[in-house]
C-alpha cells in the first residue's frame, strides 16, 4: 500500500517540531524534541503508512530516535509505533494494558471510514516498554506528565525552555473530542490544570494553538456532564457525531456504569 503523503513537519523552536494531520478525528499529530543524546517522538500517528513519510523527515533534521512518548492507547496516536523500531516506548500503565491486547481492526474500520484502507488483518501496535507513574524528566528538555479525562490514564509532554506543551490525546481543537473510555468531567478539570503551562500548545488533532482553545475544549466537556451542548465555538468542528457518544459516558458514569456508550457501540457497527 502507498504511504501517505501529509504535510509533514512544522518547526516551534529550537529542536522542537510538530507534524499536523489535516481533517477530522484520526488524522492526529505527532511531536519531536532534540536532545543530546537524540530524539524524542510524542505520538506515532494513526498508522505505518501515515508513520513512515513522518519518520523519515525526522530523521532528516533530527538524531536518531531514542524514545517514543506515548499519550494514549488510542490507535490515532499509537497505530504508526512500528515506524520507531529501535525507540524505547513510554506510557502510562493503562495504555501498556491497553497495548497488550490485540487490536479491534474491524471497530477502527467503521470508526474511522475514509481511512479504513490502513487497517489490514496484520496490523499491530508497538508495546509499552516503559510505563511512567509520575511526572518526571525523561531527559533534560523533555517532562512528561501522566494525567487522566481522555481515558483512566494519559501522559503530555512539556518542554519548558521553549514553552510547549505536547497535549497529544488530551487535546483536540477543532474536531469534537471523543471520550469513550475517559470522564468529560474530570477531562475538562485537567484541561483547566494545564492552562498556563506553555505559552504553544500542540493537541492531539487539530491546529497549535494556546490556552485559550485548552478552555473552549473544558468548556465542551462541561457541557458533555451537564447533558446537553449548546451552541457554541464547537459548532464549527468536523465530528459531531461523537457528541451523543461524549454526554451519554458522562451520564452513565454519574450513575455508577463505567460500560462503554451504547452511542460508541453503534458507530462501531455492534
Amino acid at each position: 500500500m502507498a504511504t501517505s503523503t501529509e504535510p509533514v513537519l512544522q518547526r516551534l523552536g529550537d529542536g522542537v517540531w510538530v507534524h499536523v494531520g489535516a481533517g477530522p478525528y484520526g488524522r492526529a499529530n505527532a511531536g519531536v524534541v532534540v536532545d543530546d543524546d537524540g530524539t524524542t517522538v510524542v505520538d506515532t500517528l494513526v498508522a505505518p503508512a501515515f508513520a513512515a513519510p513522518f519518520a523519515e523527515a525526522v530523521a532528516a533534521v533530527a538524531p536518531p530516535v531514542r524514545r517514543v512518548v506515548l499519550t494514549s492507547s488510542h490507535v490515532p496516536f499509537t497505530g504508526g509505533s512500528t515506524a520507531f523500531t529501535q525507540a524505547a516506548f513510554y506510557g502510562a500503565r493503562h495504555t501498556s494494558e491497553m497495548l497488550d491486547l490485540p487490536p479491534n481492526v474491524a471497530g477502527y474500520r467503521r470508526l474511522f471510514p475514509d481511512l479504513a484502507g490502513w487497517f489490514d488483518e496484520e496490523f499491530r501496535a508497538r508495546p509499552v516498554s516503559h510505563t511512567v507513574e509520575e511526572s518526571a524528566y525523561l531527559t533534560s528538555r523533555l517532562a512528561v506528565l501522566p494525567l487522566a479525562g481522555q481515558a483512566p490514564q494519559n501522559l503530555v509532554a512539556v518542554v519548558p525552555e521553549a514553552g510547549v506543551l505536547f497535549c497529544g490525546a488530551l487535546a483536540s481543537f477543532g474536531t469534537t473530542p471523543l471520550a469513550f473510555d475517559g470522564d468529560p468531567a474530570a477531562w475538562a478539570a485537567t484541561l483547566r490544570e494545564l492552562c498556563d503551562t506553555a505559552t504553544v500548545v500542540v493537541p492531539g488533532h487539530g491546529p497549535v494553538g494556546t490556552d485559550a482553545d485548552l478552555r473552549v475544549l473544558a468548556d465542551y466537556l462541561e457541557a458533555c456532564a451537564a447533558g446537553s451542548v449548546p451552541a457554541g465555538p464547537w459548532d464549527r468542528w468536523h465530528d459531531r457525531r461523537f457528541d451523543a457518544v461524549n454526554i451519554e459516558r458522562a451520564r452513565m458514569l454519574a450513575a455508577g456504569d463505567p460500560g462503554p456508550p451504547p452511542s460508541l457501540l453503534r458507530l462501531l457497527g455492534l
